[in-house]
């Protein structure tokens, strides 16, 4: 059954009150970042109390050498996400359906065939990278080669997520969101902790829960996509296999975006490794994974969801031909995000103890460090909110190459290099590097709403070849 442009898609987001339909995708991706987020905070807490701070330390760590090589593979979902938008603007479902769908695959092969053996074969090497104490290592081990192995199911949801978005329905991806979020706490809780017969497996536990939860989430998705139903799905009467000119698309607009989260993952893990080389590094890196990686989390999980909602209007926008509203919702987006920040930095500046001691973060050396980190990032949320939503307008209208270059910049060139010249000529201390990170989200607001603001997206063309038959 066909169903005509005006029935399949939400057409407010292209004819409506623009900060509605800003609001309207941002809130439920929010919420669900928001809940997820509270998911990693339990496995934290849970590990700060069974392992110690060690198991705090393994899992920051683990997760940001992961996400390094996830994040690259998900950008083919920037270049889904662009196609869909421009589609989905256009009143065009079957090709939304079928750069949905290549994306799948894509996806899929990539994780199975590339990612999961190399990121199992090189896990003790990208540990040794990042300076990771022997400690350490030894509960982030079986924890990252867990997620390497088992990330395609994790991928099948972010796809089916973005290509929800950016067609207008971020409602399902919420309930989604939940449901993972609420088998995942189930999980770990049972599997960190032991219950009954099942052992306590600790660090270990959480990599497990995840899989668990995004397996039988990414399974029920695919059916779904098959059977129908959503605003998405899987097309019917056409081949099977991959389509060339879609994935050459994909590509095209994703890899640039997959290279921005590597530089951004990147310099993640050159901070790691500085932060692995101070006098005090395991209370540094515990630290580092409770401030930076779990509560900076509301910040910055908040700011992707408005990043979302500013590259699926922006982009529906610009597919209706309409580019003046595009730019306005992708402003609506950045001045909703600063508000979230300010709401939340104040509790880092005014309460920092207090929501450390959440984690079981006692010890007066994790203590001194973390409240630092925490004040610093009660004015750096603001810079990066905004700067995450100016990416999301860049991304969703088809510029994704300016946020790459930012990206370099601001995120590997000026805090890193800031660490080594103070490193080279002096002492290196904690707040050397929590100040890095803030000079660097200055950098990047800075240098994103500039490139936006130039308005060089707006001439920026997309199309896909014709359907194959099936």
């Amino acid at each position: 059954m066909t169903h005509p442009p005006a029935a399949r898609y939400d057409r407010s987001i292209v004819e409506g009150q623009l900060t509605t339909a800003v609001w309207r995708l941002a809130w439920p991706t929010m919420l669900v970042n928001i809940i997820g987020g509270m998911q990693s905070l339990v496995d934290q807490v849970l590990v700060g109390h069974i392992v110690g701070y060690t198991g705090n330390a393994a899992i920051g760590v683990a997760n940001q050498v992961f996400l390094a090589i996830f994040i690259f593979v998900t950008s083919i979902f920037i270049g889904m996400s662009v196609l869909v938008a421009r589609f989905a603007g256009a009143g065009e479902p079957d090709k939304v359906n079928r750069v949905v769908y290549q994306a799948c695959i894509a996806a899929v092969g990539l994780a199975v065939l590339v990612m999961a053996p190399a990121g199992f074969l090189l896990a003790p090497a990208l540990l040794d990278f990042v300076n990771a104490a022997p400690a350490v290592q030894a509960q982030a081990l079986p924890f990252l080669r867990i997620m390497f192995l088992t990330s395609s199911t994790m991928l099948i949801y972010f796809m089916v997520a973005g290509a929800l978005r950016s067609a207008g329905d971020a409602r399902t991806p919420m309930l989604l969101g939940f449901v993972m979020t609420a088998l995942n706490i189930v999980f770990n809780v049972v599997l960190i902790r032991g219950l009954g017969p099942i052992p306590s497996f600790g660090t270990t536990g959480a990599a497990m829960g995840t899989a668990l939860a995004s397996g039988l989430v990414a399974g029920y998705a695919v059916f779904r996509l098959w059977r129908g139903g959503w605003v998405v799905r899987f097309p019917r009467g056409h081949g099977l296999g991959p389509d060339w000119s879609i994935i050459r698309e994909l590509f095209r607009f994703g890899l640039p975006a997959g290279f921005q989260g590597i530089a951004m993952n990147i310099g993640g893990v050159f901070l790691l490794s500085f932060i692995g080389s101070l006098e005090q590094s395991a209370a540094a890196q515990a630290a580092y994974a409770v401030c930076y990686t779990q509560l900076f989390s509301f910040v910055t999980w908040t700011s992707i969801g408005l990043m979302g909602a500013a590259a699926a209007v922006a982009g529906q926008n610009l597919g209706a031909h309409r580019p003046d509203r595009a730019a306005a919702a992708v402003h609506v987006a950045a001045r909703i995000g600063m508000g979230v920040a300010v709401t939340v930095g104040v509790l880092f500046f005014l309460i920092p103890r207090q929501l450390l001691a959440i984690f079981g973060i006692h010890e007066p050396a994790v203590l001194e460090i973390a409240t630092g980190l925490l004040r610093v990032l009660s004015v750096s949320g603001l810079f990066i909110s905004a700067a995450l939503t100016y990416t999301g307008g860049l991304q969703g209208t088809g510029d994704t190459k300016s946020p790459l270059y930012i990206s370099i910049l601001s995120q590997i060139l000026l805090p890193l290099g800031i660490c080594f010249v103070i490193q080279a000529t002096g002492t290196l201390q904690p707040m050397h590097i929590w100040l890095a990170i803030l000079a660097g989200h200055a950098t990047r607001f800075t240098l994103s709403a500039l490139r936006f603001v130039q308005g060089k997206w707006r001439g920026i063309a997309v199309d896909i070849g014709p359907a194959e038959a099936g």
